[in-house]
């Protein structure tokens, strides 16, 4: 049974997915902030001399964030049977959205039809003269009308129903379920640095923003963004209590990991995680924790889910989003500089003679 999971490889293409669909939930995420932050309406329909460009950056971001279900589904469709897969992944993520089944529907509809067309791909036998019809006509036709059926028929109104449940109890959770469930986001967002936990919470906050929620999804990039400046401030930190926790190859990574942090990438402080893992993923699990929690109980909800800083703009109360950052660059920070053994004289002056060294033998490959 592992094995026939790990030969379906559901993760892998989910993520793959989600690669392709971030850069238009920013791009159709900021269009929208911007176009409603000046007073501009999202429209069904733009007629000529009745909208102002506030309305149309609107209306354009609406459409995009509109058919997150189809470019999911598009996305794994493709990323498991290639371009045959692109046609019917497209139709039955449009079918998933008739149906108001939401991003959790494009995401199964995703893998049916990528299934779907890799068997028609592999068991459907054609005279020789009609392999050129395969990818072009005959995959996108069955795969979609099979696919397309079964959407509708079968897995569409039990995914209808479980998204509306479980937004209907997002939205009424209380406050201490609040604090526990942004903590836990705040954690899984955290501990992997951008990895495949991050990814997959992503995925399913994003389902949540597809139905109108944006607290879990802030809280997941407040809780990115506040990492790499909570590793900053920690050096800080450590000074005031005599300590040097980081070697001098940590402090000049640290220069670009911080600016890097402010604009939501993570990824910049994993030279510094690998040398101490333990004692970083718990500073940035307890700080994640604690961002996450304040960012659910004050309702941070920016319509852009990435940007860093760039996304308190577009929140109905920024200064919820402040918080919950300063909140967590502080926990995170306080937690690293306590936690984080000191670094010995002996394993700077190492350090920096491995560099030197380096700087050496690029030069003799130089010349």
């Amino acid at each position: 049974m592992k094995k026939f999971f790990r030969e379906l490889n559901l993760k892998g293409h989910l993520l793959t997915a989600i690669s392709y669909l971030i850069p238009i939930v920013c791009g159709a995420g900021f269009l929208i902030a911007i176009g409603m932050g000046f007073g501009g309406t999202s429209q069904d329909i733009l007629v000529q001399g009745e909208f102002s460009i506030w309305d149309a950056l609107a209306t354009m971001g609406g459409a995009g964030l509109g058919l997150l279900p189809v470019v999911i589904s598009t996305g794994i469709s493709y990323s498991i049977a290639g371009k045959p897969g692109i046609a019917p992944g497209f139709i039955i993520g449009l079918t998933a959205n008739a149906i108001e089944a939401g991003f959790i529907g494009g995401i199964l509809g995703g893998f049916l039809s990528g299934y779907l067309a890799i068997s028609i791909l592999k068991y459907f036998k054609v005279p020789k003269w009609a392999k050129g019809l395969m990818p072009t006509l005959i995959v996108p036709f069955f795969t979609s009308i099979i696919g397309g059926l079964i959407m509708v028929y079968i897995i569409g109104v039990p995914i209808a129903a479980f998204t509306s449940m479980l937004t209907s109890a997002l939205n009424n959770l209380g406050s201490s379920s609040l604090l526990a469930f942004g903590g836990v986001v705040g954690i899984l967002s955290g501990v992997d640095y951008g990895g495949p936990i991050n990814k997959t919470v992503f995925a399913f906050v994003l389902t949540m923003q597809a139905e109108g929620l944006n607290g879990p999804i802030t809280a997941l990039q407040l809780v990115n963004t506040a990492t790499p400046v909570g590793f900053g401030l920690a050096y800080f930190i450590a000074k005031l209590f005599g300590k040097k926790i980081y070697k001098p190859l940590e402090t000049e990574t640290l220069k670009s990991a911080v600016p890097m942090g402010f604009i939501n990438i993570v990824e910049g402080v994993i030279p510094i995680v690998m040398n101490d893992i333990i004692r970083c993923v718990i500073a940035t699990a307890v700080g994640g924790a604690a961002g996450g929690a304040v960012s659910m109980m004050l309702g941070a909800d920016a319509t852009v889910p990435f940007g860093g800083v760039l996304m308190l703009p577009t929140m109905t109360n920024p200064m919820s989003g402040i918080i919950a950052l300063l909140v967590n660059i502080l926990v995170t920070g306080v937690t690293l500089a306590l936690i984080k053994k000191d670094v010995s004289q002996d394993e700077a002056s190492v350090e920096t003679e491995v560099e030197e060294e380096d700087i050496d033998l690029d030069d003799i490959k130089i010349y």
